[in-house]
């Protein structure tokens, strides 16, 4: 599957992963920042953003995506970033191709089970008759009588699209993503051991990790180390991105693991 995606700068690759529900654009301002020392590619993954449709999706199918990206543009090792299901998809990619892999920074996901967490979300977005929607204002207002947080509902309307005919849709493949949502929350495994350099930074105010979900990852990646941001909750890099940022420059310019 070929992965719509945008570019920023020059330098060695450093490859960007959204989570669940969300597309490259969420990532925008931070690439910008990174594009001063890397060569920044924001992926959309599978059933996200502008990338195609499919009735799968998996952490093997979104691995093959990222292999499939690699070998066309003749990337043969790159940095990752991956945010929530876009970090198990980059922990996926690296268990199966860790040669292709210089550093992998985790943001505020393990690769453990998680439990179901978004039901009233998949619910509010598929009881939403889009076609009688007749601007953003009104399906936010549709949208307030279930999710009140305010920030969550922008995050999930960046997803509403016009069409040339001035109706919306949805850019993501809301029904494959509902019917492989248990995929979403699977378990990663490994046979051996991956030695490449591993951080996950988590936010202090998240529960996605724990400090036994360290050994987890040890499990798997022994050469992991863990970083907390105070006062970020799941969405770390847009809760604390000054933080985010310089923790993550510090990492993939300085660190010498």
């Amino acid at each position: 599957m070929k992965l719509n995606y945008k570019t920023f700068g020059e330098g060695k690759p450093l490859i960007i992963l959204h989570g669940l529900l969300g597309s490259l654009d969420n990532w925008q301002t931070l690439a910008r920042r990174f594009s001063a020392e890397f060569k920044v590619y924001t992926v959309d993954l599978r059933n996200h953003g502008k990338s195609p449709h499919s009735e799968v999706h998996s952490y093997q199918a979104m691995a093959d995506d990222l292999l499939e990206f690699l070998t066309h543009h003749q990337i043969d090792k790159a940095y990752f970033i991956g945010h929530s299901m876009g970090g198990k998809a980059a922990m996926q990619f690296a268990i199966l191709h860790p040669q292709r892999v210089l550093k992998l920074i985790v943001v505020d996901i393990a690769p453990r089970t998680y439990e179901s967490k978004h039901e009233a979300i998949f619910d509010a977005l598929m009881k939403m008759d889009l076609s009688k929607i007749t601007g953003r204002e009104e399906a936010d207002a549709i949208l307030a009588e279930t999710i009140q947080d305010a920030s969550m509902r922008q995050f999930l309307l960046k997803n509403l699209d016009r069409n040339p005919d001035g109706s919306f849709r949805w850019k993501m493949n809301l029904k494959s993503l509902w019917m492989n949502y248990s995929n979403i929350n699977t378990p990663l495994y490994s046979e051996s051991k991956i030695d490449i350099p591993v951080t996950v930074i988590r936010g202090g105010l998240s529960g996605y990790v724990t400090e036994n979900d360290l050994e987890s990852f040890k499990e798997i990646f022994p050469h992991t180390r863990l970083i907390t941001i105070p006062g970020a909750g799941h969405w770390v890099h847009a809760d604390a991105p000054d933080a985010f940022y310089e923790i993550v420059r510090n990492e993939l310019v300085f660190s010498k693991t």
